[in-house]
């Protein structure tokens, strides 16, 4: 029966990673998510039933569109693939629960913003009051009121310690060091996983991401890049892996 559901999990990502990549390609910008129907960037073909199989249309395709034969973006599929597993992982660590849930919904949340910020630099208002409003309502029915609104309280002291780190940065660098969606990212982190694994999601984040921003830097030292997906990432990897950051802090 754990199989049955783990497989399941497993092609319910799939399809809500392809429809993932659409949200964060499309809010930023104010379109519809429905209209136009799933196209070809380069000649505007609709894609057909068959076309829109998540992973199996780009492999069955060769990563061509069927019509001009361009080459087919990949992010798409990856993040189907990305959002598949996370998913899988989380339901082996979690199992068929309200924490299962929320783990869903901060894992959607969070993979439409490294989209949506790798894309545009953007992290969409929208989905982070929806995603935080479905994860109180969870948090609610799993703990209770109190202990919920203790979690609101966490996401506010995170969102502060994150403001006051941009401050400071902005200070010291003489021009804004990080996005207003990172710091409201924050909130999220704290509403989930608390004051002490949203502040270590920071360090994890910078530690991820300082070789990639080296060797981007490198190549085009002007070029501004995203610390959402880093950020998004990390918290990801708290979550899941089920560190006790304060554990690990006091044996150190």
């Amino acid at each position: 029966m754990d199989i049955y559901y783990a497989v399941l999990i497993f092609i319910f990502g799939l399809v809500l990673g392809s429809f993932y990549t659409v949200v964060g390609e499309r809010l930023p910008l104010g379109k519809s998510l429905i209209n136009p129907p799933s196209h070809c960037p380069n000649c505007k073909h609709r894609l057909g039933v068959l076309e829109l199989i998540p992973v199996l249309s780009f492999i069955i395709l060769g990563g061509k569109c069927k019509n001009c034969k361009s080459k087919i973006p990949i992010l798409s599929t990856l993040i189907e693939i990305l959002t598949a597993i996370l998913f899988l992982i989380a339901f082996i660590r979690f199992g068929i629960s309200i924490n299962l849930f929320i783990a869903l919904t901060f894992i959607s949340m969070l993979v439409i913003v490294i989209v949506s910020d790798i894309r545009y630099m953007v992290i969409c208002d929208e989905v982070l009051i929806v995603g935080n409003i479905i994860i109180f309502i969870l948090l609610i029915i799993s703990v209770g009121l109190k202990t919920s609104l203790m979690s609101v309280f966490y996401g506010i002291a995170s969102f502060i310690i994150m403001l006051s780190i941009k401050t400071l940065g902005d200070m010291i660098f003489k021009k804004e060091s990080m996005g207003g969606g990172d710091i409201k990212l924050m909130f999220t982190f704290g509403l989930v996983l608390g004051i002490p694994s949203s502040v270590a999601s920071i360090f994890l984040a910078s530690f991820i991401g300082l070789p990639i921003s080296l060797i981007m830097m490198k190549k085009n030292s002007s070029h501004e890049l995203p610390f959402g997906p880093y950020l998004s990432v990390s918290a990801i990897i708290l979550l899941l892996s089920g560190i006790d950051v304060v554990n690990v802090l006091v044996n150190m």
